[in-house]
């Protein structure tokens, strides 16, 4: 019986990835790059309820991997369309792949600067561009916030003046620090290798580098989360109020890990959504 559920679990995942529409190559048109294997799935909103939004959403995976881009991805993209909000799944280059930082954080600037510079084709204001995370997702798409005056694509050879900071930011039960005493040791140890140094531990410790032009964020977990401590989100809490960032955490008592969107396994954290699309109507004008 574990073998059938085990197969059936496995062929259900197979049929929504066959499902999902052709992705682009996201570094196809960037001469030197167009090996790398970040790729970009498009779900554009419908024509008749398109708010002109758009989110790059990538999912989690440790930064080791992107197998949850099923609920953590295409998904989030087909309920986001039927909010009237384009949706980008990138499937970022991870650590499995012998890839490490800076990788990470110039497939989500690219991916950004991608939807900008397809605005017009899809309908999308370029002011209303945000990116949305998972887990270690959540730390790439905080980063996007952060760094955004770091141009880790320039030296790759786009050298337009597109600009690259988010204009919201949504951590969805992220990695947030790089500290001993709470990091996600495999998130870390993906991102950065077993010889980070003490200023890279810091660095990427993102509750020690919210600038004070960091875009709006709406930041969820849970307590109970059995994955990544929730102290993570609670010290990045602290550090947006400190800087004066308009934000909201959304601090739930159960949920766990890798919901997603789904209230079936996480009843209170899985409203959430509900909550970010009242709140980015709030900030988008």
């Amino acid at each position: 019986m574990k073998n059938i559920l085990t197969l059936a679990l496995i062929f259900s995942l197979i049929i929504q990835v066959i499902a999902q529409p052709k992705p682009i190559k996201l570094w196809a048109d960037v001469p030197g790059m167009k090996s790398m294997p970040s790729k970009l799935y498009i779900y554009p909103a419908p024509k008749d309820n398109n708010t002109g939004i758009a989110v790059v959403v990538c999912p989690g995976g440790s930064y080791g991997h992107t197998m949850g881009i099923a609920t953590e991805g295409f998904e989030v993209a087909e309920w986001l369309n039927s909010m009237g909000i384009n949706a980008f799944v990138l499937k970022y280059r991870v650590g499995s792949q012998l890839y490490h930082h800076p990788a990470m954080i110039q497939d989500a600037q690219y991916a950004i600067h991608y939807v900008r510079q397809h605005a017009a084709e899809y309908g999308i204001d370029p002011a209303k561009v945000g990116t949305m995370g998972f887990s270690a997702g959540g730390h790439l798409v905080t980063m996007t916030g952060a760094f955004h005056n770091i141009n880790y694509i320039q030296d790759l050879g786009v050298t337009d003046n597109i600009p690259l900071k988010p204009a919201f930011v949504v951590p969805v039960y992220p990695v947030v620090s790089m500290q001993d005493s709470i990091a996600h040791q495999r998130s870390r140890r993906n991102l950065l290798t077993r010889h980070y140094n003490a200023g890279q531990r810091d660095r990427f410790s993102m509750e020690l580098s919210i600038p004070k032009d960091m875009p709006p964020v709406f930041l969820v977990t849970a307590i109970d989360d059995p994955v990544v401590m929730y102290q993570n989100s609670v010290g990045l809490d602290k550090a947006l109020t400190k800087a004066g960032i308009k934000h909201r955490f959304m601090l739930y008592k159960t949920g766990g890990h890798g919901y997603g969107l789904s209230e079936a396994k996480a009843p209170e954290a899985g409203q959430w959504k509900y909550e970010f699309i009242k709140w980015v109507k709030t900030i988008i004008n």
